[in-house]
């Protein structure tokens, strides 16, 4: 708790605060506050204001040649900053991961490279109750290739009275299109139900059903800096994820993905 900003219990009790200088120390305090929204937007991590302050000083001091600066975190290899730490987070290299842009834009990028699409092996899995925009992303990959979305977009649901997917039923799927599945794409953790998958068990069994011919990816939206991952050890072909949840990155926060030890 000592690394973060809580906010106050309610907006009065911030106006209060701000009224009399103290907003600062009431976002300090926060020890009566649990804050249970890190699914929709993490803390502010205490030393995120001096960082921002410290990029500002340096546009302010040395505009353009602050790209090239001699102090910490010159901007022209600034994607590299915790490169290390990300790869560690997702238990990846550091050349499987990148950050950069949005979840959505990276999976429609990562799905233009994975998804190869034959003949007879078009299909993709994904959940019934999929997040919106990985919904749109898979369903908008398909309809650029020609295909139709209601032929080669499978859908794993629960069972009837059930709230999460059993993992021997997203597998008896796989099986039952073994010969015409083509990509897989499941969340980390269902953003609605907290469902945690098994995804080293998956992406090994849907290797195995499908001759090693169906490339597994992963939307690790709700799972990245919340779950143990084993990116490379499970083999998982492709992973996309957000920081602003679990890695407290703050509102409109840089998104991250990779290719891992399966691609």
């Amino acid at each position: 708790r000592a690394e973060f900003c809580f906010p106050p219990r309610s907006q009065a009790q911030l106006a209060a605060g701000e009224a009399a200088g103290e907003a600062a120390q009431l976002a300090a305090g926060g020890d009566a506050v649990v804050y249970l929204c890190g699914n929709s937007l993490g803390l502010q991590p205490r030393r995120a204001r001096d960082y921002v302050l410290e990029e500002m000083d340096k546009w302010a001091t040395q505009g353009v040649e602050g790209h090239f600066s001699d102090g910490p975190r010159p901007w022209v290899t600034i994607n590299e900053v915790g490169l290390s730490e990300l790869a560690e987070i997702v238990g990846a290299n550091e050349d499987e991961v990148v950050s950069m842009s949005s979840l959505t834009v990276n999976l429609s990028s990562l799905l233009v490279s994975f998804f190869q699409p034959q003949a007879d092996r078009n299909k993709i899995l994904i959940e019934s109750k999929s997040f919106p925009s990985d919904y749109i992303a898979v369903r908008t990959q398909l309809q650029s290739r020609g295909l139709d979305p209601e032929l080669c977009m499978l859908q794993a649901s629960p069972r009837e009275g059930e709230e999460t997917l059993r993992t021997e039923d997203i597998l008896a799927l796989v099986e039952q299109h073994a010969d015409d599945l083509a990509l897989v794409m499941l969340p980390g953790i269902q953003y609605y139900t907290g469902q945690l998958f098994q995804m080293g068990k998956l992406t090994a069994e849907i290797k195995r059903l499908t001759d090693g011919k169906c490339v597994v990816g992963f939307d690790l939206a709700h799972a990245v800096g919340n779950a143990e991952l084993k990116l490379h050890d499970w083999g998982v072909d492709f992973a996309v994820w957000c920081s602003y949840k679990y890695l407290n990155s703050g509102p409109g926060g840089i998104g991250g993905g990779g290719g891992g030890a399966g691609a």
